[in-house]
């Protein structure tokens, strides 16, 4: 009995360590490794800061067996072929906004923001439960990738001036640094837009190949020092009440994944969102007074008159963008009826409470 009882436990004992030697090689093989592209340096505030975020959650929720390596603005490709390395699958993954892109589709301007639309609380809510998911799927199905909403910086500033922007004929021959709707909006209003990637904008406006720029908000204007080179601050944004920013990734090797993978990059997204918004606001909070009580900054507001021009000439544009294409008409269409409806709730609940909180306060 004690003989057969050791040759049963040794050749079970052989048995595990040949089942064990065999399955190594599977094991190995089931590691992936990916490269994610951003058109911001690694490690920028906000932006930079969640990109690896999202990198180092997806590798630790699949406990390594998807690796994400994320790669700055230039280090791989640069800022501005980021959609491009992903659609090509010579990245695989990105960090980005997707008006950035709007040279595939003049839909993707709905999905970033656009000039008095939706804000960091309402844009996901469109996204998540009003069909917004569904529509920027088709949108980038037609690239062969697919998108994961990846956050917001809230309502950003109006930008940095070297004169006070007190009437229209300010606007007249202004060079300045604006990304998406809002650029052609200010170049029909007479200014001169220019195109730069982040990494670049303050060394523009040192050399003066820009006479105004606008960025992110106090914290990232803070760490990039353009109160060092514009005195004037204008705040808020008119063209990005509530920007989206986005994980998109290579389709054909997203749907590759198991189906484990695959949530995993889809939950990795929608927890950093969340802890993105929060980043920004407490950040862009804990920034302001800085500038302004250490830095000198003048911080202004642009006039009604302004405005009321601005949305004006926005909602123009907004319905030239819309006639392009059936695609984004039907976008469009969907976009402009929940900020509508956004728009009635708000001025019941939103507003109101900020008015009655700054009555108190």
């Amino acid at each position: 009995m004690r003989r057969r009882h050791f040759m049963s436990t040794t050749a079970g004992a052989a048995s595990a360590i040949t089942a064990s030697t065999l399955a190594a090689p599977a094991i190995a093989q089931d590691r992936i490794e990916w490269t994610m592209v951003a058109p911001w340096p690694k490690n920028t505030p906000g932006v930079g800061v969640n990109a690896q975020r999202v990198a180092d959650r997806i590798t630790e929720m699949s406990d390594g067996r998807l690796t994400v390596t994320l790669y700055g603005a230039g280090e791989l490709v640069p800022p501005f072929e980021s959609f491009d390395a992903v659609q090509s699958g010579n990245a695989d993954i990105m960090h980005a906004t997707p008006y950035y892109w709007v040279g595939k589709s003049r839909a993707l301007n709905f999905f970033t923001g656009v000039p008095f639309g939706l804000n960091a609380m309402e844009l996901p809510a469109w996204l998540y439960f009003g069909g917004g998911q569904e529509l920027w799927d088709e949108v980038y199905g037609e690239f062969g990738v697919k998108p994961f909403y990846a956050g917001s910086s809230g309502v950003q500033a109006g930008g940095w001036f070297r004169k006070e922007i007190n009437t229209l004929d300010d606007l007249q021959g202004l060079k300045i640094r604006i990304a998406g709707l809002g650029g052609e909006v200010l170049r029909r209003l007479g200014a001169a837009v220019v195109q730069l990637p982040p990494g670049e904008i303050f060394a523009a406006m040192q050399s003066g190949a820009v006479d105004a720029a606008e960025w992110v908000g106090p914290w990232n204007d803070l760490a990039f020092g353009l109160y060092r080179v514009a005195e004037y601050y204008y705040l808020p944004a008119f063209h990005e009440p509530g920007p989206g920013l986005e994980v998109t990734v290579n389709k054909e090797k997203f749907e590759a994944l198991p189906g484990d993978l695959q949530k995993i990059v889809q939950y990795a997204a929608s927890s950093v969102a969340n802890e993105t918004l929060a980043d920004f606001t407490y950040h862009n909070i804990v920034s302001l007074d800085p500038l302004v009580q250490e830095h000198n900054v003048q911080l202004r507001e642009f006039s009604d008159e302004i405005v009321h021009e601005l949305g004006r000439v926005s909602f123009e544009v907004m319905e030239e963008e819309a006639a392009g294409d059936d695609l984004t008409s039907r976008v469009h269409a969907a976009y402009m009826d929940f900020l509508r409806q956004s728009s009635n709730y708000s001025a019941r609940m939103d507003q109101v409470s900020l008015r009655q909180r700054s009555m108190v306060l």
